[in-house]
């Protein structure tokens, strides 16, 4: 499904932006039938990391045999990516060989928008404000699981927590809290204390919490006990039945030449194709949620784990010449990154050495993104600036200007309007010179240049 595929309706509904709170929600989905009610839901809130967990639950989920709705925000390359249902082990296997499996098809999006437009007239003609396209996607979301009887759905928030959309849900099975840092600021608060009081939001009464131990998150030692006392003390004021900080051994793990990371959680060894030391984090709590909510035996939670994949984090696209995809939109995201490239490349990209091409958001910390990536090592051998096709990208002149500055005036970048061509001439030479090619900065760069990176990459192999 793209763009062009999405009904009108969810289309114009874009310009009502991000609109925090909860009483549009409500409302939409009391007109639906409150569908929601009738889900099994585990709620996965964090600043990074939560797509990754909430792509382990699923898989493992369906390797159980389970059919599970999947909720996640915002999409790479397919509107229609954002709903998926897999059917059991089966529909898992059918994933792993088409990409596209189990997501929700056009006719059922323009079906399904009829409905939530007619409860959408009559909340506004009723004096509420008009829903967001977030809002009535999850409310669509709602309406598809309902349909498809789901056994579980595993939902991803948006934004925050307390006042996303996603928090109508009453009664999860379980809620997850990944790691923390800084981002959306002007929304969910400046402080680290205000943020993960915002994420924690989706604790509710009776209902068990599983939080990334802070000691494992990838954030300024000073943050860590604060993190640690919000969440408990939300945990206190929700009424949680119990709440758990997950910790795990992210220093032991190894590479193998089959694009596999081999770790160990809780004593046992798993292995996974997503890279990195922050996966391991995000495996660990998943693999205790399954363990512990859904009481998965290990064999079962080793199939689903190596089954599991989450495009555009750490992608390795192609070997030789090696291409590598990443979405990381922050200086947590920037940090994970960098020590990824070097665990990986352990030796074979030892310098760190890369042809770069960067796209980024203007509201987003991108000098301390920058920053970052000099600091742990990034030796760009030229950077490629390039426009992202969304209203919010950084201007490519400003964002080379930043990277001239923060390396010292050491590289000219290039820019361009559009990130295909801006791709298309960094594959070009890689292909020539077989430097390694990392494309990184936005997940809507990601989504928009992937599709032609595999392309040219399957000419290379």
């Amino acid at each position: 499904m793209q763009d062009n595929d999405i009904p009108e309706f969810i289309k114009e509904s874009a310009k009502f932006g991000i609109n925090l709170g909860l009483s549009r929600m409500n409302e939409l989905d009391r007109l639906l039938g409150n569908p929601e009610k009738g889900l099994k839901v585990v709620h996965v809130a964090g600043t990074n990391g939560k797509g990754s967990v909430v792509s382990f639950l699923s898989s493992t989920l369906a390797a159980s045999g389970l059919k599970v709705g999947v909720y996640t925000s915002p999409f790479l390359e397919r509107f229609s990516e954002r709903l998926r249902v897999i059917d059991g082990t089966d529909g898992l296997n059918r994933l792993l060989e088409d990409e596209t499996e189990g997501e929700i098809s056009s006719e059922d999006i323009e079906r399904l928008s009829d409905k939530v437009q007619n409860a959408t007239r009559i909340m506004v003609s009723q004096g509420f404000e008009h829903p967001t396209e977030f809002e009535l996607m999850t409310a669509l979301g709602y309406l598809w699981f309902q349909e498809n009887d789901t056994d579980v759905v595993v939902l991803e928030t948006g934004l925050g927590g307390r006042l996303d959309s996603t928090n109508v849900i009453e009664k999860p099975v379980a809620t997850v809290i990944t790691s923390i840092g800084f981002d959306h600021q002007d929304r969910l608060g400046e402080t680290i204390a205000e943020i993960t009081r915002e994420k924690a939001g989706i604790f509710k009464e009776g209902c068990p919490v599983f939080a990334l131990d802070p000691d494992h998150m990838l954030i300024g030692d000073e943050y860590k006990p604060v993190i640690r006392t919000v969440i408990e003390e939300q945990a206190v004021k929700a009424g949680v039945s119990s709440l758990e900080f997950v910790p795990c051994n992210e220093e032991i793990c190894e590479f193998t030449d089959d694009g596999y990371m081999i770790f160990e959680a809780g004593e046992v060894s798993f292995k996974t194709r997503l890279q990195g030391r922050h996966q391991i984090m995000n495996a660990t709590v998943a693999i205790t949620v399954l363990k512990e909510v859904f009481g998965l035996a290990d064999d079962v939670i080793r199939e689903g784990i190596m089954k599991t994949r989450w495009k555009g984090r750490a992608e390795l696209l192609c070997s030789e010449p090696a291409v590598i995809l990443d979405g990381g939109h922050n200086v947590q995201c920037a940090q994970s990154l960098m020590d990824t490239l070097k665990r990986i490349c352990a030796g074979r990209f030892g310098d760190l050495k890369f042809r770069v091409v960067i796209g980024v958001m203007a509201d987003k910390n991108v000098e301390g993104m920058i920053r970052t990536y000099k600091e742990l090592g990034l030796q760009p051998v030229e950077v490629y600036t390039v426009k992202v096709n969304n209203s919010r990208s950084m201007d490519p002149v400003t964002l080379s200007k930043i990277i001239s500055v923060v390396y010292n005036n050491s590289i000219m970048p290039v820019s361009f309007d559009s990130a295909v061509e801006g791709v298309s001439e960094a594959c070009r030479k890689t292909g020539e010179d077989h430097i390694p090619l990392l494309v990184t900065g936005s997940l809507y760069l990601i989504g928009e240049v992937r599709g032609k990176l595999c392309t040219i990459t399957d000419n290379w192999r």
